[in-house]
Parts: structure tokens; C-alpha cells; sequence
């Protein structure tokens, strides 16, 4: 099995890298290939271009989109580290789908609409935030989030979503017991969704 970790937050010290690293050593241990397309760290250019549009002339996939396909079509999962800002992901991100999981990747033209390309594969997200888990829960801003970015997404690719993990009250000065049970949390969870036997035997 392989995992496309794919990283949003433009601190390279962040607890979202920690996360996607927590990520990749714990699906590592499963005997599972990674790869992490850390979008700062790389610049990746999340504007979509008029010529990426598809329309009546057909569409043409930039040479940069094209190259992060080719990293990830083999990935049978795709996981997604962010955070909320304004209970939305970075721009960054949502570019990235935009220019790397549109037409001819996440799904292609058919009779009345469009045809998934991504079936059988999988989708996780593991997000944080500043506000405290009860005001995300209460504001109903995750479950917004879940429908509106993380299923949608599915449906047009045809990606069945794992799971949602979400992490708040992240502020400067967290402890580094806070950071640890995060990442504990974020270990299991990955033992546990992608390695269920071996899991309930541990």
C-alpha cells in the first residue's frame, strides 16, 4: 500500500509537518510506501490556469500539476494534513485539488457529467486549530468541512473517506505532553484504520 501525504502550513517547525511525519513512520512500521508533497516547502502554485479549465477546446494539465500526478497516481491512499483558517483549508491546498485532482486525474468527461478515476482508493484528513475542539463541535464547522470538502471530493473521484482527525486548541505555547498525545492519537489511528488485525492483536 502506498500514502500520498500531502502537507499544507508554511511553518516547516509546525505541528502539521510533525503530524505528516507521525503519519509516514507509522504507516512505514505497517511495511507501507510514503511519499509527502510538503506544498511551501516545494512552492507548489496553487492558481489554476484558464487553460486548465475544461471547455468546448479540451484542457491542458500545467507541467507542474502534471508532475505531482505522476507522484501520486500510484498512491492508494491520499492524506490530507491542514489547518482550519476561516473553518476552511489553506489556499495553498485547495489549489492543489483544483489543478491536481481535476479532469484527467480525479475524474474524467462521460455522457451527463463526469466518471471518477480514483476508485478503491481512500482519503483521510488530519486537521488542527486554534479553537478548542467544543467550539468546533458546537459551531458545527467540522461537520461543514467533512461535507463540504471531504465528501465532495470522494464523490467526484470516487476516494471512499477513512477518517477525519481533528486536533484544537492549537496555540502557541502548547505542551510538548499536548504535541505527544497528538501524535499518539495520530499513530493509532493509523495502525488502527489501515492495519485492523494487527491492530487488535497489539
Amino acid at each position: 500500500m502506498k500514502h500520498a501525504i500531502i502537507v499544507a502550513h508554511p511553518n516547516p517547525q509546525g505541528l502539521s509537518l510533525e503530524i505528516a511525519h507521525a503519519y509516514a513512520r507509522a504507516a512505514g512500521q505497517l511495511g507501507h510506501a510514503c511519499v509527502t508533497r510538503d506544498l511551501y516547502r516545494t512552492g507548489f502554485d496553487p492558481c489554476l490556469r484558464a487553460e486548465e479549465i475544461p471547455g468546448p477546446n479540451g484542457y491542458r494539465c500545467g507541467a507542474d500539476a502534471q508532475r505531482e500526478r505522476d507522484l501520486i497516481a500510484d498512491a492508494n491512499v491520499f492524506a490530507f494534513v491542514y489547518p482550519f483558517w476561516f473553518n476552511a483549508p489553506p489556499a495553498i491546498l485547495k489549489g492543489y485539488v483544483d489543478r491536481v485532482f481535476s479532469m484527467g486525474f480525479g475524474y474524467e468527461p462521460a455522457p451527463g457529467g463526469t466518471q471518477p478515476l480514483l476508485d478503491g482508493k481512500r482519503l483521510i484528513s488530519i486537521t488542527t486549530s486554534g479553537a478548542p475542539d467544543h467550539w468546533v463541535k458546537e459551531t458545527a464547522a467540522l461537520d461543514t468541512l467533512r461535507q463540504g470538502f471531504d465528501r465532495h471530493v470522494a464523490a467526484v473521484c470516487g476516494l471512499t473517506v477513512a477518517d477525519h482527525l481533528h486536533f484544537g486548541g492549537i496555540v502557541p505555547g502548547i505542551t510538548a505532553e499536548s504535541v505527544k498525545e497528538i501524535l499518539d492519537a495520530v499513530r493509532e489511528a493509523v495502525r488502527k484504520i489501515f492495519d485492523p488485525i494487527l491492530y487488535q492483536i497489539a
